[in-house]
């Protein structure tokens, strides 16, 4: 099986080429930069079979598709910068990454009669209430321009394909390039007191993880929609900070105890507003998963284990 890879320079894309790898799948990365511009870690995706493609450009989207001929299309490439994504300069860009260019891919696997794999996001709930929102859920009601633009890629995908996954995620983290972990890690190193909002409720998705989960699914033709983040319950953004840093004092580096440094929950409000409205509300509910056969991901704390003891040295 060929399976063709957007976004490779991005966290996910990363570890859906490695983990193909891993199974004995021929992977094909994609993305906008002229080579691959990820993390020089010696792993395949360093060094598989690259194309450079811009998405948003509906010809040069078919020419490699028709070209490379995938049996699927794993689309990790986005605009996932949420507060840039408010610039009134750049939501034209958000809107064509996002919404077109799923589009274009979405139009190139039909005419192959490829399956696809869309990657989207929480965001395209209006984040309310308590109640973990279901898979198959159709009260989209997105709070802001990523949102809105994920929803669109979500409803290209629907409209224009009968084989395709969408599968919707929180909070990623991945070893190839910035997230909450390392941000959080880099900023205890210069600040003893930092405070961190409470009443923004999720999981954590480790992108090592749901990469193995992807490539499960294209296995299979049980298509639809699905939530996929780690296991190990809700949690807020405080509860995630208290316990990266108790991990890493755990692992010996004791410059994050808490006589070293302090973490104080906030509400949103109290800690400021950014340019984008963000989601009190981000459980999804992964039941769907189990019930058509696939392996949940670990738990989150098992997940922030095993990351921290792969890159902590490098932070």
């Amino acid at each position: 099986m060929k399976i063709f890879v957007t976004g490779v320079g991005g966290q996910l894309g990363h570890d859906v080429m490695n983990e193909l790898n891993g199974r004995g799948y021929e992977g094909v990365g994609s993305d906008i930069q002229p080579v691959y511009s990820g993390i020089q870690d010696e792993s395949y995706v360093c060094t598989a079979d690259y194309r450079q493609m811009d998405i948003t450009d509906a010809a040069s989207v078919k020419a490699i598709l028709t070209e490379i001929k995938p049996d699927v299309v794993i689309h990790c490439a986005a605009w996932t910068a949420v507060d840039a994504a408010e610039d009134e300069d750049k939501q034209e860009t958000v809107r064509k990454v996002n919404a077109v260019g799923t589009q274009n891919i979405a139009d190139a696997c039909k005419e192959l009669d490829c399956k696809m794999v869309y990657i989207s996001t929480d965001y395209v709930f209006n984040g309310q209430g308590t109640e973990p929102w279901q898979p198959d859920c159709k009260d989209y009601a997105p709070l802001n321009v990523y949102g809105e633009t994920k929803l669109q890629g979500e409803l290209a995908v629907s409209n224009t394909l009968e084989k395709y996954f969408i599968v919707r995620i929180a909070w990623v983290f991945g070893r190839n390039g910035k997230n909450f972990i390392k941000t959080m890690l880099n900023v205890a190193k210069t600040h003893d007191h930092l405070k961190v909002v409470n009443d923004q409720i999720g999981t954590p998705t480790y992108t090592y993880d749901l990469a193995r989960l992807l490539v499960d699914m294209i296995a299979t033709e049980k298509y639809g929609y699905y939530h996929a983040t780690n296991e190990g319950g809700y949690i807020s953004w405080y509860d995630f900070t208290k316990e990266i840093f108790r991990q890493a004092v755990e692992l010996g580096h004791t410059e994050y105890s808490e006589e070293k440094v302090t973490v104080t929950p906030v509400t949103t409000a109290e800690y400021g507003v950014s340019k984008a409205a963000r989601p009190f509300n981000s459980r999804l509910d992964k039941s769907k998963l189990v019930e058509n056969g696939f392996q949940p991901l670990p738990t989150w704390q098992d997940a922030l284990h095993r990351y921290l003891e792969e890159i902590i040295e490098t932070i």
